[in-house]
């Protein structure tokens, strides 16, 4: 017995589900909140590095604003590195579904 295409489409739930197509945003939103939240650490560790040398505050501008830039740049990195990642594994996954649809029809 064969299966047509038609009728092998009908049966799968998402042929008719109204639901919208998933946007980028839900596919990279781990990396897009580490790069905001590691960029805006970097700001605050740059902007407390300014204090420090330009000479407000020199008791916690002496050790936060190296500590927030090196955590602030470690976190916007970690960030930017996991987006080609996402994209990769997407990519992947979307080979695989493609490829799992065609099962060839075996005659015993």
């Amino acid at each position: 017995m064969v299966r047509n295409t038609v009728f092998s489409l009908a049966h799968n739930e998402t042929f008719w589900t109204l639901q919208p197509a998933a946007g980028n945003c839900e596919y990279y939103w781990q990396a897009i909140l580490l790069m905001t939240s590691g960029g805006s650490v970097l700001i605050c560790g740059m902007v407390l590095s300014g204090l420090y040398f330009a000479g407000f505050s020199m008791m916690a501008t002496n050790i936060l604003g190296p500590a927030l830039l090196s955590v602030g740049l470690m976190v916007l990195v970690v960030g930017g590195v996991l987006m080609p990642i996402t994209r990769q594994m997407r990519h992947q996954s979307a080979t695989k579904r493609l490829c799992s649809y065609y099962k060839p029809h075996i005659n015993l």
